[in-house]
This record gives C-alpha cells, sequence and structure tokens, in this order.
C-alpha cells in the first residue's frame, strides 16, 4: 500500500464532472478519481476549514462512530474493476479491526474528517496512476501503459477502459496543478 495526499478537486471544464485527486506522499504519481459534487463538496468544506450550520452526511457518520467507540485508522482505495473504484474504511471497534466497503468518495470524506491516513493498493496505482510532464502539465505515459508490474502485458480491453481515464484528465485546466498555496 502506498500512503496517498489529496491534492486538489478538480472540475473538468468540458462536463463540470468532480475529480479528487489524489498524490503519493513520497513520490510524484498521481491518482485521479471521480466523485459526485456531493462528495466534492462535503471534501472541500473539510480541507478549506468552512463551518456549516448543520451536519453533513460524513459528519454524522464520524459523529456515529465516535458515539459507538469505533475509530477510524486508515482508508484504502483497495481496487479499480470496470472504471469503478472501490475503497475500504478500517475501523478499530473495541480493541478488533473491522473493515466497511466503501465508495472512496465516502471514505474520502470521512478520512479529512477524522485526520486518517490514506493509502491505494498498488495495482490501483498501476492501472490509473499518471505522471505529469513537468512543462505541459499533461498526463505523459507510465510503465504500466504497456506492461503491469508483474511482466504481464497489459490487454488490449484493458488499454482502452483505461483511456477514458486519461481523456478525462486531458479535459482539466492543469496549470496550477503542482502550486500550493502558502
Amino acid at each position: 500500500m502506498i500512503e496517498m495526499t489529496i491534492d486538489s478537486i478538480r472540475v473538468s471544464l468540458m462536463n463540470y464532472q468532480r475529480v479528487v485527486i489524489l498524490k503519493e506522499k513520497m513520490a510524484e504519481r498521481y491518482l485521479p478519481i471521480w466523485i459526485g459534487p456531493a462528495e466534492a463538496d462535503a471534501i472541500a468544506v473539510r480541507l478549506q476549514g468552512v463551518t456549516v450550520p448543520r451536519p453533513l452526511t460524513h459528519d454524522l457518520l464520524h459523529s456515529a462512530l465516535d458515539a459507538l467507540g469505533a475509530t477510524v485508522n486508515s482508508i484504502i482505495v483497495s481496487d479499480l474493476k470496470n472504471d469503478t473504484f472501490y475503497a475500504r474504511i478500517i475501523l478499530d471497534v473495541d480493541g478488533r479491526q473491522m473493515e466497511l466497503d466503501s465508495r472512496p468518495s465516502d471514505a474520502l470524506a470521512l478520512a479529512v474528517r477524522v485526520e486518517a491516513p490514506i493509502y491505494a493498493e498498488e495495482i490501483v496505482l498501476d492501472k490509473a496512476g499518471i505522471l505529469l510532464d513537468k512543462e505541459t502539465g499533461k498526463p505523459v505515459p507510465q510503465e504500466s501503459e504497456t506492461g503491469s508490474s508483474d511482466g504481464k502485458a497489459v490487454s488490449e480491453d484493458d488499454m482502452k477502459r483505461m483511456s477514458a481515464f486519461y481523456d478525462f484528465i486531458n479535459t482539466l485546466d492543469l496549470e496550477d496543478f503542482d502550486k500550493r498555496k502558502s
């Protein structure tokens, strides 16, 4: 597993679809994950420190887990099948570990509320991780596009399915992608 951070939340200028951009904590690989507008807002509200008059759904989940004595240890973006990302929320409940299946967007919205670490399985990064050209800000091909880390070639069908990710990323305005606000 690779530790990730939330780099940014972006909106495609072509179709206004939201994407959360995760970044490897110790490297320069990014993982774009499409999310819904409500989940994008839930993550952004917390990251920007905005207070809301009533709890949002993810605030309620945090409160419920807390009231039941559970703590969130981490979240893991665990798989990518048929263009759908999967995640798990790892909980500590009465001294034992429990895993909950989750959409990545909901897991991320919870993680920012409880300040839990975010991880991605290497296989997910191999399938959908991107590197950005430092001059153009556009995605550059990775070795995993022509072959996987286990030496097996990536099938043509997999390449066709993954091309949607690159098409989407290419519609984003990434000029200020790696610029951080102080």
